[in-house]
């Protein structure tokens, strides 16, 4: 196979259209071709596909995409985070790097996890490396209604919270969520819906 379908971008004024795009090839021994089964469509492959983004390079035609999972040529299943390239993850196959991948169960959901792992890991390392957190001390999360901000309470239970306040940052809406012990009153885990 020399070309395969793809989400392309050929104007940043546009949105991508399905089309036929050559096959990346691999490139050194730690990369592999993989068939994708599932990308993640998060703020930054938006903001990617509309040129928007800090890193954009601006060529063009290119492929939006920064993660996804896949099926290596061995039939192993994958998640991996591709490089900033030209041919990004959203198309029937990327190249994907041995040491920016993880090799995942057999039976995995290819498409919860391409979906998750963005705004999970963004929160994992915001209450991980970013600041301290100790078990106990409260959190207050800003922003608590999308993907990133749902996910950032669940970590901050995980990693032992007393308390974890959300809070919705939409402008015309100011509802305070409330604070209270993780898991109990009113921090029941469930989406707010502004009302």
């Amino acid at each position: 196979m020399t070309t395969m379908n793809a989400a392309v971008v050929t104007s940043f004024e546009r949105p991508p259209q399905y089309k036929r795009f050559g096959v990346p090839q691999a490139g050194g021994s730690d990369e592999d071709v993989v068939d994708v089964l599932a990308v993640g469509l998060h703020p930054r492959v938006r903001t990617g596909a509309a040129g928007a983004h800090y890193t954009s390079t601006g060529t063009l035609p290119m492929i939006p995409g920064i993660d996804g999972v896949g099926r290596r040529p061995d039939g192993a299943l994958v998640y991996f985070v591709a490089d900033d390239a030209v041919t990004g993850t959203m198309a029937e196959k990327a190249v994907v790097d041995r040491r920016r991948s993880i090799e995942l169960p057999a039976g995995a959901d290819a498409a919860a996890i391409a979906a998750s792992m963005n705004p999970a890991m963004s929160s994992w390392v915001a209450l991980r490396r970013r600041v301290p957190l100790d078990p106990g001390q409260r959190v207050l999360v800003l922003g608590a209604t999308g993907n990133a901000g749902t996910m950032a309470v669940r970590v901050a239970r995980l990693l032992g919270a007393g308390s974890v306040g959300r809070r919705c940052c939409r402008r015309r809406h100011r509802h305070r969520l409330p604070l209270g012990p993780a898991g109990a009153g009113g921090d029941d885990g469930a989406p707010h819906r502004p009302g």
